[in-house]
């Protein structure tokens, strides 16, 4: 029996349940969580694993608009879309079930813009689910990989690097309203213990638009097998990052958080 998890952003017990009861009557095994908002503790990765079980299919996400003013909210739901597409893939299925008015792509954090919209009354929902959860994910490659690494311990981590067969002559990472307080190079998949940077700079300031990002970066080569890490502190808007490029027009990805 193929799996969904369920995601709540609001504690409605009635509709989680019924969307449950529907799930089950379209041969779906559906479980879930109501969100819980405590970035301190990341409370964020705790549906990780199931969602991350080869049976689960399907991520189901109940919210509004009005649910993601939060911007703790935001930044947590993006941890974990991160965390989950990176091992499961960028073409795994996400369905979004807008519970108030209506939700534009654009109003998503950047990692959840792949996710299908339908409205939580839509009367297919069903056949939705059941449809999704069991067609396999496209497979997607892009030119770049992204990771995240996060422990009350340690903090979260970013993990960036060139896609499949590419390679970078070194790395930058920058954050809009929060701040990197560390960073290394390493094997892909792993926070290194130790490292040697070449050209490592700190607390760059770089403009996009009206925005202001404090960027890290480091001159290592890396390609498929190898990373950079930062630890990214405080709650950022914004990230972006790249190849490292000395001159003014370095191509970045930005990513909305």
């Amino acid at each position: 029996m193929k799996k969904i998890w369920i995601t709540s952003l609001a504690r409605d017990e009635k509709l989680v349940g019924g969307l449950m009861g529907t799930a089950r009557k379209y041969g779906l095994d559906a479980n879930g969580h109501f969100w819980l908002d405590d970035l301190k503790n990341m409370a964020w990765q705790t549906p990780g694993e199931s969602i991350l079980d080869p049976a689960t299919g399907l991520w189901v996400i109940l919210g509004s608009e009005k649910d993601l003013q939060s911007l703790s909210v935001r930044y947590g739901l993006a941890l974990l879309t991160l965390t989950v597409q990176a091992r499961k893939g960028y073409g795994f299925h996400i369905l979004w079930l807008c519970t108030d008015g209506a939700l534009k792509t654009e109003a998503l954090p950047t990692p959840l813009r792949s996710a299908e919209i339908v409205t939580v009354t839509d009367p297919t929902i069903g056949a939705k689910m059941v449809a999704r959860a069991n067609t396999p994910a496209p497979n997607v490659d892009l030119e770049y990989r992204l990771d995240i690494h996060a422990n009350p311990g340690y903090g979260v981590w970013l993990e960036i690097g060139p896609g499949k067969g590419g390679e970078w002559k070194g790395s930058l990472l920058g954050v809009h309203e929060g701040d990197i307080d560390a960073h290394g190079v390493g094997r892909a998949g792993r926070l290194p213990q130790k490292c040697i940077l070449e050209y490592p700079m700190k607390g760059l300031k770089m403009n996009l638009g009206a925005r202001e990002f404090v960027a890290w970066s480091v001159q290592n080569r890396l390609d498929e097998t190898l990373s950079y890490y930062a630890r990214i502190k405080g709650v950022p808007k914004t990230f972006l990052f790249g190849q490292y490029a000395q001159d003014e027009q370095a191509e970045v990805h930005v990513f909305e958080l």
